[in-house]
């Protein structure tokens, strides 16, 4: 019996594989040579993060999670409420150290207009950064100021977003 000569069968990255990473999207968004706002959602919280590309590894310039929000006096949750303060929140302290514009990196989530990745993005380009999007997937400001929410919620939002963006 002689022994198969080539590849019979082309493995591919592990995250790949895992459906962790689209690569053909995060080449795109690496050539545009901007810092990336990376949002992810889970079940009970957002984190949105801005990321540097380094040939070592991505560097994370700054970063906010949901559960922050408690400092601020808003019960964090994965709402479009707490995920525009997130964004919010890690802008001011990605513009801290130098950050003015980005591209948003919605990795392998669904691109759902009016979704909580974009009202992070909204918090984000309300703290003064810049980044091309298209006005129509922000969501409707009744969303995000959580008018769908008890009256208690919409009063923290109010007086987090101030504390958050008066900083």
């Amino acid at each position: 019996m002689t022994q198969a000569k080539g590849p019979l069968h082309a493995v591919h990255f592990r995250r790949r594989r895992e459906g962790k990473t689209d690569y053909e999207k995060r080449l795109a968004l690496l050539k545009s040579r901007k810092t990336r706002m990376v949002v992810r959602k889970t079940n009970a919280r957002v984190i949105a993060q801005f990321v540097e590309y380094d040939a070592k590894g991505d560097k994370t310039i700054a970063s906010a999670d949901s559960k922050e929000l408690t400092k601020q006096g808003f019960p964090g949750k994965c709402n479009a409420p707490s995920a525009y303060l997130v964004g919010a929140l890690a802008a001011k302290k990605a513009s801290a150290k130098g950050v003015k514009d980005f591209v948003l990196d919605t990795g392998r989530h669904e691109i759902t207009h009016g979704g909580i990745i974009f009202a992070a993005l909204k918090g984000a380009l309300d703290a003064g950064l810049q980044a091309p999007h298209s006005p129509e997937c922000i969501p409707k400001p009744e969303r995000i100021e959580g008018k769908h929410l008890k009256q208690e919620t919409q009063t923290a939002f109010a007086s987090a977003k101030q504390k958050i963006l008066a900083k």
